[in-house]
């Protein structure tokens, strides 16, 4: 086949792992490009970088961190971006970069992100701070290229759900409600899960902790493995305590060849795709559902002109084990992993969980895996906020026959049906779903609830009675009465 000089190319994808601590975020980034380019083959590929699009960072403020990495790989880019915070920034950005090159747009772009999360909450216990580059206000700032998830409704606000350790176990009971597990049946059903992703992670040279675990080790709490929230302990949460980065670098066919990129590490993007869910959790059609990854990978799919079963390597998000099901569902697969692996990395928990730059590393695996398997397809699913907003990309050694092909498919998901809110509900509503929250100390703190009122809008509520706590840790409590008040706060009745 005659490949279209303008045809994007994914040549070159680094990871590092820094555990001796200490490495700034851009310098973590300059070492996964410079492995990126000699992935490639292609040393003088980072001097002809045009884009350095940067994935946001928690770990250290930067006005403009792609300029930062431009100077020190000895770039000097036209265009340098920053995106706010979600785990599909990556897959996006590798979505526009494509564009863009398809388009004449740009010839090189550095996709990249770093977070030194470890080394930076080593200081902070010590009350230090790390001596890194700071850019002062004669520096622009970047310009924000993927803006930040919304991730605050008021139905969450007002009762304190913030954060994806709250809201992912209420999606993880909704599943077990779903399949029509007891919670020990479930309990080993995502143990058996997350230990076939160790596996994974126990033979990837780029993997944070390359140990493969028992189901119950963790699955199930211990001294090692304290409560997060019902029913995840630590082990089934995101491990965002690690100093990684990782780096891709796209080109133009024609610039890959000028370059000497040798054909072998071509692989070419087929197609790529965006979409949300509801961003109010409340409001979601259901909880254990996305609308946004059925529809979103099936059209990323079709427009590479493939199915599902045609996907040799795949990388579905991997934050909490529910993010996995509820994708695995949508896909039309086995959502508990048994029929076919459902990561390359291992996950964010075992691989690592670098906050928004977990796809990066999971775009990089899953090229790498594909030159080694020429022809074969791979698909990476990515994921922002709380099962909130999607990006998916088809990746081949082989070109595609149509050209890389880009869809924005939110106006399908929008027909969607979603669920009317009750925010400020006063009465009695039954438990549609429910996590405990647990403290450092072991002792159950509060309870978040998703429940039905009568007509059946949802509404979010919080649960603080001791009493209340230890039988929602406990028990069986689908269907159960709820006594909600106007303010969020409730009791079982």
């Amino acid at each position: 086949m005659r490949i279209d000089p303008r045809t994007p190319v994914l040549v070159g994808g680094g990871q590092v792992n820094e555990r001796d601590g200490g490495v700034e975020p851009v310098d973590l980034i300059v070492r996964a490009a410079r492995e990126a380019a000699e992935q490639a083959g292609a040393p003088t590929l980072l001097e002809a970088v045009d884009t350095v699009n940067v994935v946001g960072l928690l770990s250290w403020r930067y006005r403009d961190p792609g300029a930062l990495v431009a100077e020190r790989i000895g770039a000097s880019p036209r265009r340098t971006g920053y995106t706010g915070n979600g785990g599909s920034t990556p897959q996006v950005l590798v979505n526009q970069a494509a564009s863009d090159i398809a388009a004449g747009r740009a010839d090189v772009v550095l996709v990249a992100g770093a977070e030194a999360w470890r080394t930076r909450m080593k200081l902070r216990a010590k009350g230090e701070r790390p001596d890194w580059t700071t850019q002062d206000e004669s520096v622009p700032k970047a310009e924000i290229v993927v803006p930040d998830v919304p991730m605050e409704a008021e139905s969450e606000r007002r009762i304190g759900l913030d954060r994806p350790s709250y809201v992912y176990p209420l999606f993880e009971q909704a599943l077990r409600i779903s399949a029509g597990r007891t919670i020990a049946e479930h309990t080993e059903h995502i143990g058996g899960l997350w230990s076939a992703f160790s596996e994974v992670a126990a033979t990837n040279p780029h993997a944070w902790t390359q140990r493969a675990y028992t189901a119950a080790e963790v699955a199930k709490p211990s001294e090692n493995n304290r409560w997060i929230a019902t029913p995840y302990p630590k082990f089934l949460n995101s491990n965002n305590m690690v100093d990684q980065g990782a780096a891709l670098i796209l080109c133009s066919a024609e610039t890959a060849e000028r370059l000497g990129v040798p054909r072998s590490q071509w692989v070419f993007p087929h197609s790529g795709t965006e979409s949300h869910d509801t961003y109010a959790i409340a409001a979601r059609g259901a909880l254990d559902r996305s609308p946004a990854i059925r529809i979103g990978a099936r059209r990323a799919l079709e427009l590479a002109r493939i199915g599902i079963d045609d996907v040799a390597f795949l990388d579905i998000y991997s934050c909490f084990p529910s993010a996995v099901q509820v994708a695995a569902i949508e896909l039309g697969l086995d959502p508990s992993g048994a029929q076919r692996p459902l990561t390359c990395t291992g996950g964010l928990t075992f691989a690592g969980g670098p906050w928004n730059n977990y796809s990066t590393h999971a775009i990089a695996t899953v090229a790498s895996r594909l030159r080694e398997s020429p022809g074969a397809y791979g698909l990476v699913t990515a994921n922002s906020g709380y099962l909130t907003k999607h990006a998916f990309g088809v990746y081949s050694t082989e070109p595609p026959a149509g050209g890389f092909r880009r869809e924005d498919v939110q106006a399908e998901v929008d027909a969607e049906p979603t669920t009317p809110v009750a925010e400020a509900f006063d009465g009695v509503a039954e438990i549609e779903s429910w996590t405990v929250i647990y403290g450092r100390d072991g002792a159950p703190e509060k309870a978040f609830v998703a429940a039905r009122v009568p007509g059946g809008a949802r509404t979010l509520a919080i649960v603080t009675d001791a009493g209340d706590l230890a039988e929602l840790a406990e028990a069986e409590m689908a269907g159960r009465s709820l006594r909600v008040e106007e303010s969020g706060t409730a009791r079982l009745h």
